[in-house]
C-alpha cells in the first residue's frame, strides 16, 4: 500500500506556518505540519506582544498556544522533532518531503522555517534573551518596552540604523555601537542617523571601531562592556538593554538545489503570490525575500499562501501565469 498524500505539507510550525495551516485545514484540506523542535519558532522567546492587531497584550507562548489550538481543531496534524533534510518533486508532479528515516507526500509544500537572529555570541546575550531580561533583536517589536531607558544597539546596516532611529523615540539615551569607522546602511538613512546625533539635545550616541564584548546585570541587563577594536580599550557602560541587529540567517540550508536562493540563502519567490521557481511550492514568513521580519505579516503570508494554493489546485498552469496589473517601481 502506498503512502498517503497530503493535500498541504508545511515545513516549520512558527506563526507563519500555523497561518497557513488554520486556513489550509478550515478549508478541509488534509494538512500536515512538521517542525524540527517545537511549535512557535522565534515569537516562542517573547514576553510581550504589543502589535498583534485586535490583541492589546499578549505572550508569546500564549499566542503560540492560541494558534496551535484552533489548527488543531480543525484536524492539522502536528508533528514535532520532525527536521526537514529534503524536498523533491517527483514524477507524477506530487512532491516528497523527508525527515530523517520518514517521508511524506504532499500536492503542495508551504516552505516556513523561518530564520534565526544572529548572534554577537557574548556572555549574558543568551541569559538576558529577551526584552524583559533586557536583550532584544527587534526594535520595531520591543522599543517601547524600553521607554525612558537607556540602551545599547549594535549594527550597521540598514536594519540596525532604522531600528536604531525608532528606538531613540523611546529611550532616554541610545548608544549604536559598529565595529567599522562607516556605516554599511544606505546614505539617505546615514545622513538621518547623524542629523540625529548632530541635534544639541540628542538622546542618541555613536561607538564606532568597537564591539560589545560582555552583557552584564542581575536579573536583568544592567551594563554592557565595550571595546575599541583599533586601541584595545574597554569601557563598561549603564544601559537597561541591549539591541542586537547583525543580521538575520534563513533556515534554508536543506533547499540548496531544490529551489533558488540568495547569496545569503533567503528563498526566491514571486512576491505578490509567494510562489517559488518550483510548481507546487510557495514559502512564506522570515526566510523569503522581501519579509517585513513581523509577526502579523508572517501570520499573512500563511494565509496568503493558504488561499492561492486553492487556485493552484483548480489550475496548476496558473503558476507559470505573470502577477497581472503589476505596479512596477516609479509607476512603470
Amino acid at each position: 500500500m502506498g503512502k498517503q498524500t497530503y493535500d498541504c505539507i508545511i515545513v516549520g510550525c512558527g506563526p507563519a506556518g500555523l497561518g497557513a495551516a488554520l486556513y489550509t485545514a478550515r478549508d478541509r484540506f488534509k494538512t500536515l505540519v512538521l517542525e524540527k523542535f517545537y511549535p512557535g519558532g522565534q515569537i516562542i522567546n517573547t514576553d510581550r506582544i504589543e502589535n498583534y492587531p485586535g490583541l492589546e497584550n499578549i505572550s508569546g507562548p500564549d499566542l503560540v498556544e492560541a494558534l496551535l489550538s484552533q489548527v488543531k481543531q480543525f484536524g492539522a496534524e502536528i508533528k514535532t522533532s520532525s527536521e526537514v533534510s529534503s524536498v523533491k518533486k517527483l514524477d507524477d508532479g506530487t512532491l516528497q518531503v523527508t525527515c530523517d528515516e520518514d517521508s511524506y507526500i504532499g500536492r503542495v509544500v508551504i516552505l516556513a522555517p523561518g530564520s534565526s537572529y544572529r548572534k554577537l555570541g557574548v556572555p549574558g546575550e543568551e541569559e538576558f534573551r529577551s526584552a524583559g531580561a533586557g536583550v532584544s533583536y527587534c526594535g520595531t517589536c520591543d522599543a517601547p518596552f524600553f521607554k525612558d531607558k537607556k540602551v545599547v544597539a549594535v549594527g550597521g546596516g540598514n536594519v540596525a540604523v532604522e531600528d536604531t532611529l525608532h528606538i531613540a523615540r523611546f529611550a532616554s539615551e541610545v548608544t549604536l555601537v559598529h565595529r567599522r569607522d562607516r556605516f554599511r546602511a544606505t546614505q539617505v538613512l546615514v545622513e538621518e542617523l547623524m542629523d540625529k546625533v548632530g541635534e544639541a539635545d540628542s538622546n542618541l550616541k555613536l561607538k564606532l571601531e568597537t564591539v560589545v564584548t560582555a552583557i552584564q546585570g542581575t536579573g536583568r541587563v544592567e551594563s554592557a562592556k565595550l571595546k575599541n577594536v583599533k586601541t584595545g580599550v574597554e569601557e563598561e557602560i549603564a544601559c537597561d538593554g541591549v539591541f542586537i541587529f547583525i543580521g538575520m540567517v534563513p533556515n534554508t540550508d536543506f533547499l540548496k538545489g531544490f529551489v533558488e536562493l540568495t547569496d545569503k540563502g533567503f528563498i526566491k519567490c514571486d512576491t505578490s503570490y509567494l510562489r517559488t521557481a518550483v510548481p507546487g511550492v510557495f514559502v512564506v514568513g522570515d526566510c523569503r525575500i522581501g519579509a517585513a521580519m513581523q509577526l502579523a505579516t508572517a501570520v499573512g503570508d500563511g494565509v496568503l499562501a493558504a488561499v492561492m494554493m486553492k487556485q493552484y489546485f483548480r489550475d496548476t498552469a496558473w503558476w507559470d501565469e505573470q502577477v497581472s496589473d503589476a505596479l512596477l517601481p516609479g509607476g512603470r
